[in-house]
């Protein structure tokens, strides 16, 4: 699946399946902006693709902020080109009670979760659009569909980016641009590593394929939904989760 004369933009790059996904998208020939909250993260990342003479340039930027996510988008496109392929993957996940979550907390959740979808949309779209092509990957979750006891705000705002993938891809599919998600099940992310081995062993008993998944397998999917391979699906969630969930 070749990407190359490809700019792809990875929002949460710096780490886990942002830093997975945007590897698989520079072994695919793409050039990858690697973005980031954190500049050492992303940085270790852009230093270990360019170790392997992969295109990637790093990029710090709050994404919750509407005028810095207007910054970024400007600089990919002088310093690296027009971005050709947005992956949404910046998220925050949150397993709490629901009455026992503050304002502040509830507000982050949606900013992080769906706003920052939004807003990376809106910027990089504005040239897709322009350019009567583009493919936009965002990653939600199976809890936005089915819900998730626990992660009530969490559940709620990936529904959000389900639902605002559909009405891009119903919008925008005659300027050329399709719009999609994939949704993670339980992956292999330095947050599974500091799950008690307790919990690791009931969630993993609902998996059917009984394993963790690797975040490279989601940037599996990613890239092929980034392809050619992939120019008449839109509007979809594809849910690479070992089979926890299975959703009409």
């Amino acid at each position: 699946m070749s990407l190359v004369e490809k700019v792809a933009l990875v929002t949460g790059a710096g780490q886990g399946i942002g830093a997975a996904i945007a590897t698989q998208l520079a072994h695919s020939g793409a050039s990858v902006a690697v973005c980031d909250l954190h500049a050492d993260r992303a940085d270790a990342v852009v230093d270990n693709l360019a170790e392997q003479g992969l295109r990637a340039r790093s990029f710090i930027c709050d994404v919750t902020s509407p005028d810095a996510v207007a910054e970024l988008t400007r600089s990919i496109t002088s310093s690296v080109g027009p971005i050709d392929i947005l992956v949404n993957n910046v998220g925050w996940a949150g397993d709490d009670p629901f009455v026992s979550l503050d304002d502040t907390q509830i507000r982050n959740l949606v900013d992080v979760n769906l706003m920052s979808t939004m807003f990376v949309s809106r910027e990089v779209g504005a040239g897709m659009i322009d350019r009567r092509a583009g493919r936009i990957i965002n990653i939600a979750s199976d809890a936005g569909r089915v819900g998730s006891g626990g992660q009530a705000v969490y559940a709620a705002t990936k529904g959000g980016v389900v639902a605002f993938t559909k009405s891009l891809a119903r919008e925008w599919a005659k300027y050329g641009i399709t719009s999609n998600c994939v949704a993670p099940g339980i992956t292999a992310t330095p947050l599974w590593g500091e799950t008690s081995e307790r919990i690791k062993s009931l969630l993993l008993a609902a998996v059917p394929l009984k394993r963790v998944g690797r975040p490279e397998e989601i940037a599996n999917a990613v890239t092929f939904l980034a392809s050619d391979k992939a120019a008449y699906i839109t509007g979809q969630v594809l849910s690479v989760s070992g089979g926890l969930t299975m959703v009409d």
